[in-house]
C-alpha cells in the first residue's frame, strides 16, 4: 500500500510542473484507517507547500494518520514556515518519504526533527521516481547551475533542415505539442543568433491552457547581430528575453535593446564565442534553474563540448532528405575519434505516432 499511496503523491506533484521553479515538485497524501482523507501538492512558487495543502483539504481529524510525501518535509523558514512544525502539531503518527531533500538547508534535518518528536519516518519508497521528477531541482539546489536539456529534431538520415534551409515540418503535430509542454516545464529556452536570423522565432509556449507559462528567452549573440525588429525582442508581462553577448557588441545597440525591456548579460569570450559555462553560472544566480536548448548545430556542439548539457531529447521524423550540405543537429569541429564520443545513459524510447523520441542523459566522466 505504501507504493500505491506514494504513486498518488507523485501524480499530484506532477500537477505543479512549470509553476514551482525553482522550488521542487512535491505531492502529499494523508491516510487514516486505510482511507485517503487528504491530499495536496505544491502548486506555485511562493505558495503553500504540499503538506499544508493536504491538511487544508482534509475535513476530519488527522491525528494518528500517516502522511506520504514525495520529498522530505522542510525544516527551515523560506517563503513559508517549516512543514515539520505543522506535521508535529497536527498529530501525524507516521511519515513516509520518497527521498531526502538535497537542499543543504534541509538535508535530513526535517526527518530528524520528526523522529525526535516520536513520529515514525520511513524513507525511500519510490525514491528513483521521485528523483527523476525533481532532476531539475536536484541539479540546481546542489550546484547553483541550471539543468540543461538539449532538444533536437531530425530526419531519419540525421538532417535538421533540407539543403535549402526548409525545416517545416520534420516532426508531426503531436511531437510539436510535446515541445511546447517542454517549454512550459523549463524556466528558460536558449537559442543562438543563427536561429533568430534564419527563423525569427517567437519562442513562446503555444498551449491551450489559460495559465500557460512562457519560458525566459535567451539568445546567445556573441557580436550583437540580432535585428532590432526580431520577434524575441518583443516583451510584455508574460514574455522576457535575455541577450547573452560580449564586449564585442555595440553599446548603443545594447542601450536601445534594454529600452525595449530586454535584459542583457555581458559574458567573456571563450574560443571566440560566448563562454557558456560562465553564462550558466550567471543564469543560476538569477534563479533560472533550467534551460531548454533549442539551438542550431553550432551552439549545440559548443554546449556539448563545454559540458553544460545534462539531458538530450531527440525527435526523429521518419523521413529521408539527404544532401551533403544539409545540416545535422550537432555541427562544429566535431570529435575526431569514436572513443572520445559523448556517450549517453539511462535511455528511454517512445513514440508520437510515427515519430521516435529518445530521451537520455549525458554520461559524465568520473
Amino acid at each position: 500500500m505504501d507504493y500505491l499511496y506514494m504513486t498518488r503523491a507523485l501524480d499530484l506533484a506532477k500537477l505543479g510542473i512549470g509553476y514551482t521553479n525553482p522550488n521542487p515538485l512535491v505531492g502529499a497524501v494523508i491516510v487514516k484507517d486505510g482511507r485517503i482523507i487528504g491530499e495536496g501538492y505544491h502548486k506555485k512558487y511562493g505558495d503553500a507547500h504540499a503538506e499544508v495543502n493536504a491538511f487544508n483539504n482534509t475535513k476530519e481529524d488527522v491525528a494518528g494518520a500517516t502522511m506520504y510525501v514525495t520529498l522530505e518535509p522542510c525544516s527551515h523558514f523560506g517563503k513559508t514556515p517549516p512543514c515539520v512544525n505543522t506535521i508535529i502539531k497536527k498529530g501525524i503518527k507516521k511519515v513516509v518519504v520518497a527521498m531526502e531533500d538535497p537542499n543543504p538547508l534541509v538535508a535530513g534535518k526535517g526527518i530528524n526533527i520528526l523522529r525526535q518528536h516520536g513520529i515514525e519516518v520511513a524513507i525511500g519508497v519510490l525514491e528513483n521516481e521521485a528523483k527523476k521528477l525533481n532532476e531539475v531541482f536536484i541539479k540546481f539546489i546542489t550546484t547553483g547551475l541550471p539543468f540543461c536539456v538539449l532538444k533536437t529534431a531530425m530526419t531519419l538520415d540525421g538532417k535538421i533542415a533540407a539543403y535549402t534551409g526548409d525545416s517545416r515540418w520534420i516532426t508531426n503535430e503531436e511531437s510539436r505539442h510535446y515541445v511546447h509542454e517542454l517549454r512550459h516545464r523549463f524556466t528558460s529556452i536558449m537559442v543562438g543568433i543563427g536561429t533568430v536570423l534564419a527563423d525569427d522565432p517567437l519562442l513562446t509556449t503555444r498551449l491551450d491552457s489559460i495559465d500557460k507559462k512562457n519560458p525566459i528567452r535567451i539568445v546567445v549573440d556573441t557580436r550583437g547581430n540580432i535585428p532590432l525588429d526580431a520577434k524575441v525582442l518583443q516583451c510584455d508581462n508574460n514574455t522576457k528575453t535575455i541577450i547573452a553577448t560580449t564586449e564585442a557588441t555595440n553599446r548603443e545597440k545594447l542601450k536601445y535593446i534594454e529600452e525595449l525591456g530586454v535584459e542583457f548579460i555581458i559574458v567573456p569570450l571563450k574560443n571566440n564565442k560566448v563562454d557558456l559555462s560562465y553564462l550558466m553560472k550567471s543564469l543560476g544566480e538569477r534563479k533560472i534553474d533550467s534551460v531548454l536548448l533549442e539551438g542550431g548545430s553550432t551552439l549545440n556542439y559548443t554546449a556539448l563540448a563545454e559540458g553544460i548539457v545534462d539531458k538530450v531529447i531527440s525527435f526523429i521524423g521518419p523521413k529521408i532528405i539527404g544532401g551533403s550540405s544539409a545540416k545535422s543537429p550537432v555541427g562544429g569541429r566535431g570529435i575526431p575519434y569514436m572513443k572520445d564520443a559523448i556517450f549517453l545513459k539511462n535511455i528511454d524510447v517512445f513514440k508520437f505516432k510515427d515519430d521516435v523520441i529518445i530521451e537520455a542523459y549525458i554520461k559524465k566522466e568520473v
